[in-house]
């Protein structure tokens, strides 16, 4: 089976700084993909370099297609979702209206996504749909922002810190949300500083830290070693 997503040698800018140096890796259709690192390791800046919001070097091939160098909303056509650390939500609107603002057919006018398979995903919000955003609890937010990225029928999901500020028990409930999203055969890219929360929801890693990938490999390598890597990441 062909690479998804091929990154070759990228490097990451903010102005004059340079923050990603030389990051490479693969993944195939209905693969699930876990970002481990620390606070300023560089994984929110990889899932911006991915989808073109800041400046790049090196090559990143979405199926097969050269991405670097691309507006945000030609990725997004192409077929990559972002669901952002910060959500952003649109406060004043109703959930069903942040849902919406994200719907658009996906690659071939597919329209795999429908609220009906959303709220089969996320039942709390088919209670929520009239409630203002700006109203919602962290973990209600953070489901919205993964449903209207859904909703967008990408073909990958980039997933940026999913479980950050939430309660414990909302972290296992979004940790089952994504999980039934990856029987569903969703290819995913999920970020975070904790390797517990994404332990079921992937099998190959990447930790990086300033920028430099500093392993790729089994999540079950990784635990076994797991003494070499905590000062990379929390266990």
């Amino acid at each position: 089976m062909s690479a998804l997503l091929t990154v070759e040698g990228l490097q990451a800018y903010y102005g004059a700084s340079h923050v990603l140096h030389d990051v490479s890796f693969s993944m195939k259709e209905g693969e699930v993909l876990l970002l481990l690192g620390r606070n300023g390791a560089g994984k929110t800046t990889l899932m911006k370099s991915l989808m073109g919001l800041v400046k790049t070097r090196g090559s990143v091939k979405f199926r097969g297609k050269e991405t670097v160098g691309l507006q945000p909303h030609l990725i997004a056509r192409m077929g990559v979702g972002l669901v952002p650390e910060d959500r952003r939500m649109f406060a004043q609107l109703s959930v069903l209206q942040n849902l919406e603002l994200g719907r658009k057919k996906g690659t071939g006018g597919r329209a795999d996504w429908q609220l009906d398979r959303i709220f089969d995903i996320f039942p709390a919000l088919r209670d929520l749909q009239a409630r203002k955003a700006g109203n919602l609890s962290g973990g209600q937010q953070q489901m919205v922002a993964v449903a209207r990225t859904l909703l967008g029928n990408p073909d990958v999901v980039l997933l940026d810190e999913p479980a950050e500020g939430l309660a414990p028990v909302i972290v296992q409930e979004m940790a089952t949300q994504l999980l039934a999203l990856r029987k569903e055969g969703l290819s995913m890219i999920i970020s975070e500083q904790t390797l517990s929360f994404a332990r079921s929801l992937a099998d190959t890693a990447y930790v990086l830290e300033s920028g430099y990938v500093r392993y790729s490999g089994t999540l079950d390598h990784l635990e076994a070693n797991a003494k070499e890597w905590t000062r990379y990441i929390a266990f």
